[in-house]
């Protein structure tokens, strides 16, 4: 146990000591919430409701811990993402089966159904997104859906809808092109798993950020990965992917400096994109 210095706890970040107080309502308020007013600093809050500081509009924008603008719904993009999945289940489960044989990811294979070749070796990369947002048996939908829901509540007010949205759109990349390595050419996957376990990893990254007790979190990514190497049918490539590439990119998010912040977050974002693009290449060539 660290010694209590007797300072307040940001109201926003309860286990963050300050000494800092907004100077509209008095509320403590950390390095990270406080947003320069006229005469002092004033809390978020009172930015919100219109505090006058003399500042240009979005100057007067609270953020979020990475930098982004706190909006007034946390979870719209998370809204968004399920209802994507929800659609295309729908579409599965109307249309049949050739929607799974278009878009889901597979290496490079005949498809008897479609009568040709396909796959991401076959030029047809929009298969490592597709296959993300794509789901056939229910459990397996509504398992990965709650998933999204949960973290995804706690992760996207913490980043903000632009790097929130950033960090899904890599982690499921990250998991398709790793299972469009390790897994056999021929063998199907589909599902939100890389973008859940990213997810994961970008809670571990923000609880770790924020100084908040690991436990629970370590605690539930080892149940994860547990799961994940127990039970048979699932794509551990995944899973590990996603995990891996989620928690590199939350990581360049968090911990970027202030004075450049939007060019170490954007380096993060393209390296991890750089990452899976080289994966995918080399790939390719192998199968080609």
């Amino acid at each position: 146990m660290e010694p209590q210095s007797g300072l307040p706890h940001c109201y926003r970040h309860p286990d963050v000591e300050t000494g800092i107080r907004c100077t509209r309502c008095d509320k403590p308020i950390c390095p990270q919430c406080m947003v320069s007013a006229s005469v002092g600093f004033q809390c978020p809050d009172c930015v919100r409701n219109g505090s006058g500081t003399g500042h240009a509009p979005d100057a007067n924008q609270p953020r979020t811990l990475a930098g982004g603008r706190i909006a007034s719904d946390g979870r719209l993009v998370t809204k968004i993402l399920i209802a994507i999945n929800l659609a295309l289940f729908i579409v599965v489960h109307t249309a049949g089966d050739r929607v799974l044989d278009e878009l889901s990811l597979i290496g490079y294979a005949y498809s008897p159904q479609l009568g040709e070749l396909v796959g991401v070796a076959d030029g047809e990369w929009y298969r490592l997104l597709t296959s993300t947002f794509l789901h056939e048996e229910v459990a397996h939908f509504v398992f990965n859906m709650l998933g999204l829901w949960v973290i995804g509540g706690i992760v996207e007010p913490e980043l903000g809808r632009i790097r929130y949205t950033a960090l899904c759109l890599l982690s499921g990349l990250s998991g398709s092109a790793l299972a469009y390595v390790i897994a056999p050419s021929n063998q199907p996957s589909l599902g939100a798993s890389g973008i859940v376990f990213g997810l994961i990893g970008a809670w571990a990254v923000l609880t770790r950020r924020q100084r908040y007790d690991m436990r629970p979190v370590a605690l539930f990514v080892a149940l994860s990965l547990l799961l994940t190497f127990t039970r048979p049918g699932i794509s551990w490539e995944a899973h590990i992917g996603g995990l891996v590439g989620g928690a590199l990119v939350t990581y360049g998010l968090l911990h970027a400096p202030r004075d450049r912040r939007n060019l170490v977050q954007y380096g993060a974002c393209g390296l991890v994109l750089l990452i899976d693009l080289v994966m995918v290449l080399v790939r390719s060539a192998v199968l080609t």
